[in-house]
C-alpha cells in the first residue's frame, strides 16, 4: 500500500513537472507568432518569407521527434527532456543578437529543438499510468500546447515595453529556471526502458503498418493546423482587421489557449467514449468551421428595381474568433484523440510511434505556414490559409470513412459485434 501510495505520488509529480516544461518549451517554439512581426517589419519580408521565418523552428522540432521518441524508450524521459531543454538556451539567447534574415533562420533551427519535447514527454509520463488512464495523463501534458497562448500573453507585453530583442533573452531565463525545476521534482523508472536488446530497426518496422500513416494525416491537421495557425493568427488580425499587435495577440489566444488547455479534456473523453468516436466528430466540427472561416471578405453588386445595390460578405472579427474558438477546442480533443489511437494500438512501442506521428504533425506545422505566405502572395487573399486547410481535413474525413466508418455495422445482428462498434460505443 505504501509503495503504490508513493508511487502515485511519482506519478503525479512527473506528470505536472514535464506539463510545465512542456509549455515553456511550446512558447519558446512559437517565439516567432509574435517577435516574427517586428522582424518582418524590419526586414522587409513578403509573406512567403515570413511564413519560412516562423516555421524554421518547427522543421528541426519535428525531425527529432522520431529520435527522441526512440531514446526516450531507451534511456528514459527525464534525461533526454533535460538535454533538450539544456541545449536550447544558449540559442534562445542568441536570438536577441541576430541582425540579417539569414542569421534568424540558422539560430531559428537550433531554438526549434525545443519542439520535440512533446514525443520525449508523451511516452515518459504514459508510462507512469495504468492503461486506462494514459488518455487523462498524455491529454494533461499535452496542454503544454498551451505555450502557445502564454508566447501571446507574455511576448507582446515585452515586445512594446523593451522591444523585440528582450523577449528571446526572458525566454532563456525561463527555459534554464523551468531545467532546474524538471530535474529536481521528475523521476526515472528502469521498468519503463525498453529492453536493450530491442534495436532501432524494430522500433521502427511499425511504419510498414497503414494505421500510423493514417494517424500522422490526423496529427497533421489536428497538431499541424493548431502550430501552423498560432504562428499565423497575430499578424493575420493585424494585416484583416487592422489591430494593435497587442489585442491581435490577445484575440489570438482564444484559438491557442482552448487548443491547448482542453487536450486534457480531450483525454478524458477518449478514455470514456474511445479515440475513434472523438476524431470523427473534431473532423466533421474542423469541416464546418474551416469552410465559414474560408470566405474571403465579399463585396457585390446587384441590380434591382431600385438600381444597382452593394451588398458586403465576410466576417467580423468578433465571428471569426468564435469561430477560431471552436476551432481550438476541436482540435484540443482531436490531438488528445490521436494519442488514445497510439496508445491503445501500440503500447509497448508508444515512444518510437508518438515520435512518428509527432514529425507528421510538426511537418505540417513547418509546411503549412509556407503555404500560407505562397498563396496569399499568390492570390491576395487572407482565407486562402483557411481554403487549404479545408481541403486538407476533406482528405482525412474520406479517409476515415473509408478505413473505419464504412467498415461499422450500426444495423443488424453483427453490429454489436463489430470491432469498431464497441470502440464507438
Amino acid at each position: 500500500m505504501g509503495t503504490e501510495l508513493r508511487n502515485e505520488r511519482k506519478a503525479w509529480s512527473v506528470l505536472i513537472v514535464s506539463t510545465l516544461a512542456f509549455t515553456v518549451c511550446f512558447m519558446v517554439w512559437m517565439m516567432f507568432g509574435v517577435i516574427g512581426i517586428p522582424i518582418k517589419k524590419m526586414l522587409n519580408l513578403n509573406a512567403t518569407e515570413f511564413g519560412l521565418l516562423t516555421a524554421m523552428p518547427v522543421l528541426t522540432g519535428s525531425l527529432i521527434r522520431v529520435p527522441l521518441g526512440i531514446w526516450t524508450d531507451k534511456y528514459g524521459g527525464r534525461i533526454v527532456m533535460a538535454c533538450v531543454m539544456a541545449i536550447t538556451v544558449p540559442a534562445i539567447y542568441l536570438m536577441s543578437y541576430a541582425t540579417e534574415y539569414w542569421h534568424f533562420l540558422v539560430i531559428g533551427l537550433f531554438v526549434g529543438l525545443a519542439g520535440g519535447s512533446f514525443s520525449v514527454g508523451t511516452p515518459y509520463v504514459a508510462r507512469w499510468f495504468p492503461k486506462n488512464r494514459q488518455g487523462m495523463a498524455m491529454g494533461v501534458y499535452g496542454a503544454g500546447n498551451s505555450g502557445a497562448a502564454v508566447n501571446k500573453f507574455v511576448a507582446p507585453v515585452l515586445l512594446v515595453a523593451f522591444g523585440w530583442a528582450m523577449v528571446p533573452q526572458v525566454y532563456a531565463a525561463i527555459m534554464l529556471g523551468t531545467l532546474v525545476l524538471f530535474w529536481l521534482f521528475s523521476h526515472s523508472d528502469p521498468s519503463h526502458l525498453v529492453p536493450s536488446n530491442v534495436k532501432f530497426t524494430d522500433q521502427l518496422k511499425a511504419l510498414k503498418d497503414p494505421k500510423v500513416l493514417k494517424y500522422c494525416q490526423y496529427y497533421s491537421i489536428v497538431f499541424g493546423g493548431y502550430v501552423a495557425l498560432s504562428l499565423w493568427m497575430v499578424q493575420y488580425y493585424v494585416g484583416e482587421y487592422g489591430l494593435d499587435i497587442r489585442v491581435a495577440a490577445l484575440l489570438a489566444a482564444c484559438f491557442s489557449l482552448p487548443g491547448g488547455v482542453l487536450r486534457a479534456i480531450g483525454g478524458v473523453l477518449s478514455d470514456k467514449y474511445g479515440a475513434h468516436k472523438v476524431t470523427w466528430w473534431v473532423m466533421w466540427v474542423s469541416w464546418i468551421c474551416l469552410f465559414l472561416l474560408s470566405y474571403p471578405q465579399t463585396d457585390f453588386t446587384v441590380t434591382t428595381v431600385d438600381g444597382p445595390r452593394t451588398f458586403h460578405i465576410g466576417l467580423n472579427v468578433y465571428a471569426f474568433t468564435a469561430l477560431m474558438g471552436i476551432l481550438g477546442v476541436a482540435w484540443a480533443f482531436g490531438k488528445a484523440s490521436v494519442f488514445k489511437y497510439i496508445s491503445d494500438d501500440y503500447p509497448k512501442n508508444i515512444g518510437a510511434i508518438s515520435g512518428i506521428v509527432g514529425l507528421a504533425g510538426g511537418m505540417g506545422g513547418f509546411i503549412l505556414p509556407i503555404l500560407f505566405g505562397a498563396l496569399m502572395d499568390l492570390t491576395g487573399i487572407r482565407s486562402s490559409a483557411f481554403m487549404l486547410m479545408y481541403g486538407v481535413v476533406w482528405v482525412s474525413l474520406i479517409w476515415m470513412y473509408w478505413t473505419e466508418v464504412r467498415r461499422t455495422e450500426v444495423m443488424g445482428s453483427n453490429a454489436a459485434a463489430s470491432p469498431l462498434a464497441t470502440t464507438v460505443k
